[in-house]
């Protein structure tokens, strides 16, 4: 489990220290030259906020203190250059303004579902499956896309979580490398997968998808819990 750490603001909407990444990311979001850090401890944030920004935003410094990577500002239409890559593996902080997706099955090969989800609250935004018979890694290719998909449509600004190294890899090529073959059992699941790539293939978009750290954070809050 991560450990608790504390948030600066010097620059955003309502400056000051905040406990939880929630409250800093509302402060934050879309604030143009925004200024923030984390800390771990309360103490050493405190200190921090009343040196001002100047002393520590933007340097690591001898304490084991973590930079808040800045979000960029939402963009309007949800879709707009494509983003070259897939997510960065030295995330620290959680990104609570997300989609998280994942798939569950029963079986791999078997019968697949997947759905995303507000990582914040929980909400489910989209569900689907169960589909008779595909398996892990491309269930976790669909949710990704159906992400993107849905941001798009409802102009969403926010980026996805996924915990799939291999499905991130198949969206930025723009297709699946999978084994299963194509006949009567996987007929469904092929034709999703099809849609889902001439999707990729036909639009572009600015949405990250980011690696999903399970170590640090548990499991994904999409996660279906059949571990």
């Amino acid at each position: 489990m991560a450990k608790q750490k504390y948030y600066v603001v010097w620059v955003g909407s309502q400056p000051g220290v905040y406990t939880n990444w929630i409250e800093c990311q509302q402060q934050v979001n879309g604030f143009e030259g925004a200024k923030y850090k984390s800390f771990e401890s309360l103490a050493a944030a405190e200190q921090a906020y009343a040196q001002g920004w100047q002393a520590h935003w933007g340097k690591s410094g001898n304490s084991k203190t973590a930079a808040v990577k800045a979000k960029t500002a939402p963009n309007s239409a949800g879709k707009a250059v494509q983003n070259s890559g897939t997510g960065s593996n030295e995330q620290d902080e959680i990104d609570y303004y997300t989609i998280s997706v994942d798939v569950g099955t029963a079986g791999n090969p078997g019968p697949i579902e997947y759905k995303g989800v507000d990582t914040a609250t929980g909400e489910v935004l989209f569900s689907v499956g169960p589909i008779p018979n595909g398996t892990n890694n491309i269930g976790e290719y669909l949710a990704i896309v159906h992400a993107l998909a849905y941001i798009a449509k409802t102009g969403d600004s926010r980026n996805i979580y996924s915990d799939s190294q291999t499905a991130m890899k198949w969206v930025k090529q723009k297709a699946p490398n999978t084994n299963l073959p194509r006949n009567e059992s996987t007929r469904e699941i092929w034709r999703l997968v099809d849609h889902a790539t001439q999707w990729l293939n036909t639009n572009t978009y600015a949405t990250k998808i980011m690696k999903w750290q399970t170590d640090l954070w548990g499991e994904i809050k999409a996660d279906y819990g059949r571990k």
